[in-house]
């Protein structure tokens, strides 16, 4: 009994090989992966890890095992054949997956902005927000312009040039919005708050322009008194009244679901 122990006990001194070469494997494979993901583009590589995930993350169409042979021997349809017969006729399959790769673009477009600003949003001089369709940032007026100007104050500049940078790194097209509050303005420049917001909007475009942003992808657009989010009747209402929009549409369909709604808003008030 004493020499069959032994023989066991000898048998098992090197059973840690095994799992310490696994273990060197594993983290080989682990740095490979990293090194990997490092040397692609972070937004395009998630927004396909998630499309993928979304795509092939569904139930079981039938619980019925796959036939191996000649079809017809039990009298069933192959389980297979049905499989993707339903995967083909899926209705919309393809544009639901278009819609998760927007939709997660968006959202990184909108994180993007979120870092890039976190102290003036953290002031709420800044605030960003996004869906499916569109990311807007919205800025108070009150870090780009002085009353009843149109011209940029120079501090406002290096904010203005950050969000550039940032619209440079995207192909979408984008809706520069001027609104203002509901005190009238009647000044050679400006006769009224239509024109004042208006100009506002346009020397966005104007430093965004020189900053290589393609004029082809920005519309400048005065709103005036008529948008407001909400009322004008105290100093701070007034104050959030005033604001620049940007506006970063995903597609034309976008753009006109935009114009619908800011439409249906301003008919509401």
């Amino acid at each position: 009994m004493a020499r069959r122990k032994r023989r066991e006990e000898e048998e098992n001194l090197d059973r840690w090989l095994i799992s310490y070469a696994d273990f060197i494997t594993l983290l080989f494979a682990f740095f490979v992966v990293m090194y990997a993901i490092s040397s692609v583009n972070e937004g395009k590589y998630r927004v396909l890890s998630d499309t993928l995930v979304s795509a092939f993350k569904t139930t079981p169409k039938t619980m019925q095992p796959i036939q191996v042979g000649d079809d017809g021997v039990t009298g069933e349809p192959s389980p297979l054949k049905s499989e993707k017969t339903a995967t083909a006729a899926a209705p919309g399959v393809i544009d639901q997956l278009s819609q998760i790769a927007q939709l997660d673009e968006l959202g990184i477009i909108a994180m993007d902005f979120e870092r890039a600003m976190a102290d003036l949003v953290e002031q709420d001089l800044i605030k960003v927000t996004h869906n499916e369709l569109w990311v807007e940032i919205e800025i108070n007026t009150s870090i780009l312009f002085d009353s009843g100007s149109a011209h940029l104050e120079e501090e406002a500049r290096p904010v203005l040039y950050e969000l550039a940078r940032i619209l440079n790194k995207y192909p979408n097209f984008i809706q520069v919005e001027g609104f203002t509050d509901n005190v009238p303005i009647a000044t050679a420049s400006f006769p009224s708050n239509w024109e004042l917001s208006a100009h506002r909007a346009a020397s966005v475009v104007h430093l965004f322009m020189g900053q290589g942003v393609q004029p082809e992808r920005m519309a400048a657009i005065g709103y005036g008194e008529y948008r407001p989010i909400t009322e004008n009747a105290t100093t701070e209402g007034r104050r959030r009244n005033r604001r620049v929009v940007l506006v970063i549409l995903a597609d034309d369909k976008a753009r006109r679901t935009l114009d619908i709604q800011r439409n249906a808003v301003a008919g509401g008030k």
